[in-house]
């Protein structure tokens, strides 16, 4: 836990098509009308190491998981370290759209050792709250057709089938919080942040 941290900082967590950023989004609009200080912010993350990434599956179409992994970690640690301490420091609450479960899960279902990713992003500021949008597959990938994705390399349908089940035994454990994202997005929203004011902001007032 970062010990100098006035902010909150929430993860919202999901395959794609479940809905994060726009839930994202609109949380932090939700949150700034009752009075609070709240930035958006997402993963992966606009740095060098994400970037590299990018370079990389262009010129070999594949990207080996564990270095994928790493490469994951390291625009994590840029983040954090360039845009969520910083924040927290402030008294802000963090809305981040993905965070250290997605790499759990991607990396995790391309078969890099879930333990070792866990090690290698072990200075990622721990989130108060992680928020799992819980959307059957089918659903998610009828919205994926409606827009465009920066990372079409991550949506192949049979990662995201093993994406699914590392989320659950994630859910499972107690690490995240499931939100059934088959709905409106406006009772999406609504649950997400009624769980942010008990959970996160009520315990610190």
């Amino acid at each position: 836990m970062y010990s100098s941290r006035k902010g909150s900082l929430i993860a919202i967590e999901g395959i794609d098509g479940a809905g994060k950023t726009t839930t994202a989004k609109i949380l932090v609009e939700k949150l700034r009308e009752l009075g609070f200080e709240a930035e958006y912010t997402y993963e992966p993350f606009s740095s060098p190491f994400s970037g590299a990434l990018k370079k990389y599956i262009e010129e070999f179409g594949e990207v080996e998981p564990e270095i994928e992994a790493l490469a994951m970690a390291l625009d994590r640690l840029f983040h954090v370290k360039k845009v969520i301490e910083p924040l927290l420091k402030k008294g802000v609450i963090v809305i981040t759209d993905r965070y250290v479960y997605s790499s759990i899960a991607y990396q995790g279902a391309k078969g890099a050792d879930i333990d070792w990713i866990k090690i290698v992003n072990r200075y990622a500021v721990e989130a108060d709250l992680v928020i799992y949008l819980r959307v059957p597959l089918e659903i998610a990938l009828e919205r994926m057709k409606r827009k465009e994705s920066k990372w079409k390399y991550f949506e192949d349908i049979n990662r995201l089938k093993k994406v699914l089940e590392i989320y659950e035994s994630l859910v499972y454990q107690g690490l995240m919080i499931p939100i059934d994202a088959s709905r409106s997005i406006d009772e999406v929203v609504n649950d997400c942040l009624n769980l942010i004011l008990v959970k996160v902001i009520k315990p610190k007032i």
